[in-house]
């Protein structure tokens, strides 16, 4: 047992450097030669790749990034399968009980890595894209519904961040109303947090009617800590 726990352990960690991959900064020092994290808003994600180094390298660096997030997830539900099908669980453990706190688990570990990065010493993005790929993995109903919400909203305002917060929102509601096991709703609501506290300097300018729409300039680099 203490064996199958260490594996479990394993598999978390590689969530979290799954998730620490930072395409966005290798965008910005392969392409333009610059640390992105000192352009824009300072974020590693697709938006300010965006904004700071162009359309097609954000649309590959988003790609990525949602890839991320739903390999990490694909990995657990992997493992379960072939430790199951080799005899190699444990006969303690119940796989409908394991399964879905591990794979909530791995998705908090791909979030917290995009955006704390051991690449990076512990900076990246606001893990947005992140948790959209661990939701379209968990259930592509809720990682749909979540991706529409953010479509229509971004439609309407043209502002990124409030889209992201709008989504981070929905998601609790989409788990719910598709009857989703408890550790996933957990996700909804622990991720969905973790993304508008990682959008807290946007919602700041969100207030006083400062942020950017979508493909405006950000004059400044964010100063307040990135959580």
């Amino acid at each position: 047992m203490a064996l199958w726990v260490a594996l479990n352990g394993l598999l978390l960690i590689g969530a979290y450097l799954l998730g620490s991959i930072p395409p966005g900064y290798w965008a910005g020092k392969l392409l333009k030669g610059i640390d992105i994290r000192e352009h824009g808003s300072g974020s590693t994600g697709a938006t300010n790749v965006l904004r700071t180094v162009g359309k097609v390298p954000a649309l590959v660096v988003l790609l990525i990034d949602i890839f991320k997030g739903a390999t990490a997830i694909a990995l657990i539900h992997w493992f379960y399968v072939f430790a199951q099908a080799q005899a190699f669980l444990p006969s303690a453990v119940e796989t409908t009980l394991w399964l879905p706190w591990m794979v909530t688990l791995s998705g908090m570990a791909a979030l917290l890595g995009h955006s704390k990065s051991v690449f990076l010493g512990f900076t990246g993005g606001k893990s947005v894209a992140t948790s959209l790929g661990v939701l379209l993995a968990m259930n592509w109903i809720v990682g749909i519904g979540t991706l529409t919400v953010f479509a229509l909203v971004l439609a309407m305002s043209r502002i990124v961040s409030l889209s992201s917060i709008a989504g981070a929102i929905a998601v609790s509601g989409f788990m719910l109303l598709t009857h989703q096991p408890l550790p996933y709703i957990l996700f909804g609501l622990l991720g969905g947090l973790y993304v508008i506290l990682r959008h807290r300097s946007n919602i700041q300018r969100l207030l006083s009617g400062d942020e950017p729409q979508l493909g405006q300039t950000v004059q400044t680099i964010d100063s307040s800590p990135r959580l």
